[in-house]
């Protein structure tokens, strides 16, 4: 058995880490919003956990401050980090954070290697950022490897239970060919990995991910845990659009998928919104993107009538927190949204929730 254990997202968290913007050309022509949908972020954050943000220098720290203050956020509650980056997909490049229970709980970054989703050349700032806050913290850090080699893993490619379940797509991790993540890999290597250093011995494979996600089949944008022995999936019913079919053969995967435990899955069905476009381009617009923190779920909307039904949905899933929407049309310009862009730091220790959310 793994001495390792990465929490579900709802489990208690000491800290929400973010990545302030810097890098307009993650948003072209649409930076200048951006910021601001960071403030409402962080200001539904803070009443429930400390929020760390990753900034470029003082004077960038500076400008995180001017806007976080306007947006009336609780300042004593948001720490910053000097950290040089890239970007700012915290969700993907920032670091993994799983827990080592026995013999004295503790909290562990786990620094697996980040190139840019196989696909950009501007990362290596970004690969340093789980050393750096492993550093700061004063946590210990550990370094996945299989076959002799690092592994390549981004936060937004999987999703957990906490209970030894994890679900991913072969688009995105197991396809040899478009964004190879690991080459050469074998399936049972990777799920290997899993279960060494997340305590993830069950995993459950879905196909493709959805239309316009630059990330080739990130989970986070189709499927989501909700629960010990429940998830979330995005169901498209327009078989004219090109999500419809890749959906509709994940549902089929998971009615046959089986937890840890041998208990079958319970599947809520998820609505998508309209399709999204930007100059000519499918933006990856979904509800799964959500974030659960401590005391709220920040949930992406698109000004779209299945906005409500979506929020409604994850509503009923986590009644003990506040569901709020979050105005995404410009931040999914950047091809991702509110999941891509946090990262849990899990607290340690007896406060840990069993019973779900």
């Amino acid at each position: 058995m793994s001495p390792f254990r990465m929490p579900a997202e709802w489990e208690p968290h000491t800290a929400t880490w973010l990545g302030w913007p810097h890098n307009a050309s993650d948003w072209p022509g649409k930076f200048a919003p951006v910021p601001w949908v960071f403030g409402e972020m962080v200001r539904k954050i803070v009443p429930g956990e400390t929020a760390r943000i990753i900034v470029e220098s003082p004077a960038h720290e500076a400008k995180a401050r001017r806007v976080l203050s306007r947006a009336g956020v609780d300042l004593s509650r948001v720490e910053f980090f000097r950290f040089p980056t890239d970007r700012g997909w915290t969700r993907d490049s920032g670091p993994v954070f799983v827990v080592r229970e026995r013999p004295v709980p503790e909290a562990v970054v786990a620094a697996f290697r980040f190139n840019a989703w196989a696909k950009y050349p501007d990362w290596k700032k970004d690969a340093k950022v789980p050393v750096r806050a492993a550093k700061a913290l004063g946590l210990r850090l550990i370094r996945p490897e299989a076959g002799g080699r690092e592994v390549v893993l981004e936060g937004g490619a999987i999703d957990v239970n906490g209970r030894g379940t994890l679900i991913a797509t072969e688009e995105c991790l197991l396809d040899p060919k478009v964004q190879a993540r690991n080459p050469g890999m074998a399936k049972e290597e990777l799920e290997g990995v899993f279960r060494e250093y997340l305590g993830a011995p069950n995993v459950i494979w879905l196909g493709k991910g959805i239309a316009g996600d630059d990330t080739h089949g990130h989970v986070d944008d189709l499927c989501r845990f909700v629960g010990p022995g429940t998830v979330v999936l995005c169901r498209e019913r327009n078989a004219r659009d090109a999500n419809h079919r890749p959906l509709e053969e994940n549902l089929e995967r998971l009615s046959g998928a089986l937890l840890e435990d041998g208990s079958r899955l319970e599947v809520v069905p998820l609505p998508m919104p309209a399709p999204l476009h930007m100059d000519g381009v499918r933006l990856p617009a979904s509800y799964a993107n959500f974030y659960v923190c401590n005391g709220a779920v920040l949930v992406p909307t698109f000004n779209d009538p299945n906005d409500r039904v979506a929020l409604g949905i994850l509503a009923e899933r986590f009644p003990g927190r506040a569901v709020a929407g979050i105005h995404a049309v410009d931040l999914v310009w950047g091809l991702g949204a509110v999941h891509c862009l946090t990262q849990q730091q899990p607290a340690v220790g007896p406060s840990r929730k069993e019973e779900g959310p």
